[in-house]
């Protein structure tokens, strides 16, 4: 279970190893930054995509990810700064409906990667009232250890999901993916396709 830091909310690691937990063959693509180390922490697997780079972008490779392996399930993980310079993609997203997907935003309502500045998030901006506007049929909102399981259920289940967890702004030591870019991009289509699939145009 997510349990709460001492600032009564969840503790980022410990929500991101209860909603991979049993996985299966669900991909994952992680924003950069502390998503992608918390994926790496819970275990660095080929099914995974942390980003380095391409910040905003997380949510719309999920969606790409998801139109072409409709029979995956696809995860993205990211934060609040990173899901609030791709606020388009969820229009995108919510048009264009794939069911495989879900999309959750660990949001401590500070840029982590840059100085721990505040978020617009922490001013009262709405990521999930956003989602809901752009059309998204379910959002869940997660601020308590005990929605976990709906939240994980919600994530390993069928349909499209937009789902929030407020987390505490604590940062565990880094667990840093493979830096090489094409060494990941690599491995994610090799577990998709096969290992033939290098040798393919």
């Amino acid at each position: 279970m997510a349990l709460p830091e001492p600032s009564g909310r969840l503790d980022r690691r410990a929500l991101c190893r209860a909603v991979l937990a049993d996985r299966g063959d669900m991909l994952v693509i992680a924003g950069l930054g502390a998503p992608a180390w918390d994926i790496t922490a819970v275990g660095d697997c080929a099914a995974n995509l942390p980003l380095w780079g391409g910040m905003g972008g997380a949510a719309m490779i999920g969606l790409g990810l998801a139109l072409a392996q409709p029979l995956r399930r696809v995860l993205v993980i990211t934060g609040d700064g990173e899901m609030l310079m791709g606020l388009g993609s969820l229009a995108t997203i919510a048009v264009t409906r794939p069911p495989n997907l879900a999309i959750l935003v660990q949001d401590n309502e500070h840029y982590g990667e840059t100085g721990m500045q505040a978020t617009h998030t922490h001013h009262g901006v709405d990521l999930v009232a956003m989602a809901r506007g752009a059309g998204f049929a379910r959002t869940l909102l997660v601020t308590r250890p005990e929605q976990v399981p709906d939240l994980r259920a919600a994530i390993h289940g069928a349909g499209l999901l937009f789902a929030l967890a407020k987390i505490g702004a604590g940062a565990p030591p880094p667990v840093l993916p493979p830096r090489d870019g094409a060494f990941l991009q690599a491995r994610l289509r090799e577990t998709i396709l096969g290992p033939a699939a290098h040798h393919q145009s």
